[in-house]
């Protein structure tokens, strides 16, 4: 009987200490640090000082890093902030949160953190992957805009055809105009509710050999694929794709 009561007692001090566990916020800022609204409400050129968890890491070449961030509010896009090799390789890895100083700019339509930017880790700051919103039916509305950055899905669209370099029908182009070759960028039209959107795969972001730019090249006109990525803006919505599945 001692024994019984003895375990039933462990049980409950480690279903208790399980229990206690504080949960991270992922809205938590240092002090200094604006919020999402916050830094939406700032002005082009002002600067800005953020906190979010490393969504994607699209590049790094001479000590500059593009970084994906997220957390539970919204999204940015850091462009080409500074950080060396050993940093972005070891310190800046998925899902880790970090601070990002710089100012605040717009390409394009796309709004990010200019480049120059400083980065580091936030000690204690937890981890966070968000998971991908569903913004098929937000395609072609104003509000889609709102979603900058965020990763999202888009359910059930059709392949259609784009035009190569010589005038034919592709189900993909290496390149906008067809120009390129593999390692290039991909781009590939899909529609739903009868408009049509052209998407990317960013070769910084996804190379030749990711299963998602492999599938892209996969693709035939008519298809119906299900989507996810970020969502990058250059004169109108231009997702850049990481996942491609059959619907």
């Amino acid at each position: 009987m001692k024994k019984v009561i003895a375990l039933l007692l462990a049980l409950t001090a480690v279903f208790a200490l399980f229990g206690c566990t504080p949960k991270t916020d992922i809205n938590a800022k240092s002090e200094g640090v604006m919020t999402y609204a916050q830094y939406v409400d700032a002005k082009i050129d002002d600067e800005v000082v953020i906190e979010g968890y490393i969504q994607a890491k699209q590049s790094w070449w001479e000590n500059k890093a593009v970084l994906y961030l997220a957390d539970g509010d919204g999204a940015y896009l850091a462009y080409n902030a500074a950080c060396t090799e050993d940093e972005y390789n070891n310190n800046l890895t998925i899902g880790t949160k970090v601070q990002v100083k710089g100012f605040k700019t717009e390409y394009h339509g796309e709004v990010e953190v200019a480049e120059g930017a400083t980065v580091k880790v936030v000690e204690n700051g937890g981890k966070y992957i968000a998971k991908a919103t569903d913004v098929t039916a937000l395609l072609g509305k104003d509000e889609l805009i709102n979603k900058m950055n965020q990763f999202v899905a888009f359910k059930g669209m059709t392949v259609e055809a784009s035009k190569d370099a010589d005038g034919n029908d592709a189900a993909f182009l290496y390149n906008w105009n067809g120009t390129g070759s593999e390692g290039n960028d991909l781009y590939f039209k899909v529609s739903v509710n009868g408009q049509t959107y052209t998407f990317t795969v960013e070769s910084y972001l996804c190379g030749k050999d990711t299963d998602v730019y492999k599938a892209v090249q996969a693709l035939k006109i008519g298809d119906k694929i299900d989507l996810e990525g970020f969502l990058y803006w250059y004169d109108g919505v231009n997702p850049h794709i990481t996942s491609v599945k059959a619907a």
